[in-house]
């Protein structure tokens, strides 16, 4: 198995696949793409962790990698999925929740305690509903602002 910094240039290219539910971030920034393998025969192997098991995106970010590595001439591509360890939040870096902010999505929290609003930053928040614009998000509401904003929820 090669590490990134072996297989930079793909790394960089991946990094140009847009999450298709928060386009802000790319699948390198999400946590989705864990390890990039070069084969024998210029075959890559891509291994990827989705949000959670069931996430409908699944399949579009095979087919978003699968068209990226494309686009540089990469087209012999196995891409694996899995699931263990599972896809966490803490993968998160700082400057990928600093990015949810800006999109008015607040990022995720330890344990969920302290939802911060993504319109004035703040803690007085209320809860609308456990689902939000996509799975892994909740719908919230700033009792300060009165704006509506999604919360990317732990996990």
């Amino acid at each position: 198995m090669e590490t990134r910094l072996e297989n930079s240039d793909l790394w960089e290219i991946l990094t140009q696949v847009p999450d298709p539910e928060i386009p802000a971030i790319n699948l390198v920034e999400l946590g989705v793409v864990r390890i990039v393998e070069r084969l024998e025969n210029y075959k890559l192997r891509i291994t990827i962790t989705p949000t959670y098991t069931g996430c409908p995106a699944k399949k579009l970010f095979e087919d978003l990698i699968l068209e990226e590595l494309a686009k540089h001439n990469y087209n012999d591509v196995e891409i694996v999925s899995k699931l263990n360890p599972a896809w966490t939040t803490d993968w998160l870096s700082d400057e990928t929740k600093d990015k949810l902010m800006k999109e008015g999505i607040s990022p995720p929290t330890i344990g969920d305690r302290i939802i911060m609003c993504p319109q004035c930053q703040s803690t007085n928040t209320k809860l609308l509903s456990q689902f939000g614009s996509t799975p892994c998000q909740s719908l919230y509401s700033c009792q300060d602002c009165k704006e509506p904003f999604n919360y990317f929820k732990c996990h």
